[in-house]
C-alpha cells in the first residue's frame, strides 16, 4: 500500500538526490539529506537537510536514526555506520555488505571473477612500489589501465600508464592493474531490482568519453549496437544484478570489444549519469525508479519515449569560481531540448554542472543538436 508517511534519508545530497526529490515532492514523500555542503543541490528541495561528513560514523549512524529507510547517490559512505543500522532493523539499500563490495574496484574485480561474469584481466597492487615490481618481471607490458581500488569516480583516480615515467605519476596506494581491452563501444545498462524480486532492466546505452578528462561526454539511446549484442548486454546486466541480490538500483558499465566480447568494468548501485535522459526519453525515470524499489512500490516501465542523447555540461578549464552559464538563451528555443542546471553555485574544470538532454525520433540528428550545443553552451566564471 502507498503511503507518504515513511522517511527517507539519502546520504549526499549532489545532482542525484535533487533529481530524486523532484519525484518525491510530486508525490508528498519525505526526504531527509545528509551532506557535507551546506549549499549542496538538494538542500532547497529536501524535507529536512543535515550538514556532515558521510564518512564519519556517527554522523551517519545517527542521521540513520532520524529516518524510516536510507539509500545513497554516492558510494564513498561510512559503510560501518549502516551495518550497525541494518542490525538494528533499519531498511538501507543498497544493502551495506554489497555497498562494501562496490566501494572497492579489487574487491568488485574478485566478485566477477569468483561469480563468473566476463571482466578485463588484472592484478592486485599494494603500492607504487608493487607496480614498479612487476612491470619490471613482465608480469604487465604497456599499456595498461591504473585504478585506484577506493574513492575514485568520473574518471579520477583511473590512469592509462604507457611507460616507466607514466608510472611516476601514480599515487602510492593500493589499486588494480587492468589489461588495456580494445574497445570498439562502451555501453551502460540500468538494472532496477524490487524487495519483491522482480528484476527489470532499461534498454542498453551507448556512452561517448571526453579524451582528456575521461569523463562521460555523451549518452546515445538507444545504442547503436546490432540487436545479438543488445541482448548480451542487457543479459549480462541482468546477471550480474542478479548475483549481487542488491535491491534499487544498479548501473553496469561495460566494454564492447572489437572482437565482440562484452566485458564489465564497473557498477554504480544509485542513479547513473548513464541514465538522466530517462526523465524525458523513458516512460519511468531511473529517479522515480528508486523512489519504487526503496518504498516496494510497483516497478515502472523502462522503455523508451523517444531515441535522445544526452551531453554533460562541465566547467571550463581555468576556470574557477562562481559559476556562469553562457549562451542558453541560444539553445532554449530548440525543439526537444531540455537543459537541467544543478544548483551548484561554484564551478571548477570538468566540475559536472548541468546536462541538456536531446529528444528526436532521428538518432543521428540528436547526436548533431547536442554536439552543436557542447559547442555553444559555456561553464565558466569571471
Amino acid at each position: 500500500m502507498f503511503s507518504s508517511n515513511k522517511i527517507i534519508g539519502i546520504l549526499g545530497g549532489g545532482q542525484l538526490g535533487k533529481m530524486t526529490l523532484e519525484v518525491s515532492n510530486k508525490w508528498g514523500i519525505k526526504i531527509y539529506i545528509l551532506d557535507p555542503d551546506e549549499n549542496c543541490p538538494s538542500r532547497p528541495f529536501c524535507t529536512k537537510f543535515f550538514q556532515g561528513d558521510l564518512m564519519d560514523y556517527d554522523t551517519v549512524y545517527n542521521f540513520g536514526k532520524e529516518v524510516d529507510l536510507i539509500t545513497i547517490e554516492i558510494e564513498n559512505i561510512n559503510v560501518e555506520a549502516l551495518e550497525e543500522l541494518k542490525k538494528e532493523n533499519k531498511i538501507v539499500y543498497p544493502q551495506p555488505e554489497i555497498l562494501k563490495i562496490i566501494q572497492d574496484k579489487s574487491l568488485q574485480k574478485e566478485f566477477y571473477l569468483n561469480n563468473n561474469i566476463p571482466t578485463t584481466p588484472f592484478l592486485i597492487c599494494n603500492s607504487k612500489e608493487e607496480v614498479k615490481k612487476i612491470i619490471s618481471n613482465g608480469d604487465r607490458l604497456y599499456p595498461f589501465i591504473w585504478k585506484s581500488s577506493k574513492m575514485g569516480y568520473d574518471g579520477y583516480g583511473v590512469k592509462l600508464l604507457e611507460n616507466d615515467n607514466s608510472v611516476e605519476d601514480i599515487p602510492d596506494k593500493h589499486c588494480i592493474l587492468e589489461d588495456k581491452a580494445e574497445i570498439e563501444k562502451e555501453l551502460s545498462v540500468m538494472v532496477v531490482s524490487m524487495p519483491s524480486g522482480e528484476i527489470i532492466n532499461y534498454p542498453v546505452v551507448e556512452m561517448e568519453f571526453n579524451a582528456e578528462s575521461n569523463q562521460v561526454e555523451y549518452i546515445i539511446s538507444p545504442a547503436r549496437i546490432k540487436q545479438e549484442i543488445k541482448e548480451k548486454a542487457e543479459n549480462l546486466a541482468l546477471n550480474v544484478s542478479k548475483s549481487f541480490g542488491n535491491i534499487g538500483l544498479l548501473a553496469v558499465e561495460m566494454f564492447l570489444t572489437t572482437d565482440g566480447d562484452v566485458l564489465v568494468n564497473e557498477v554504480a548501485p544509485r542513479p547513473h549519469n548513464s541514465y538522466h535522459f530517462s526523465i524525458e526519453g523513458s516512460e519511468t525515470s531511473q529517479f522515480e525508479q528508486l523512489i519504487r524499489s526503496v518504498l516496494n512500490l510497483p516497478v515502472g516501465k523502462t522503455n523508451m519515449i523517444s531515441s535522445c542523447v544526452m551531453v554533460n555540461l562541465v566547467g571550463e578549464d581555468n576556470r574557477k569560481g562562481p559559476v556562469i552559464y553562457k549562451n542558453m538563451d541560444q539553445i532554449i528555443g530548440i525543439k526537444g531540448v531540455n537543459p537541467h542546471i544543478y544548483g551548484k553555485k561554484e564551478t571548477r574544470p570538468n566540475r559536472k554542472m548541468g546536462h541538456i538532454t536531446v529528444i528526436n525520433s532521428n538518432i543521428e540528428e540528436a547526436i548533431k543538436i547536442a554536439k552543436e550545443i557542447k559547442k555553444t553552451i559555456k561553464v565558466t566564471s569571471n
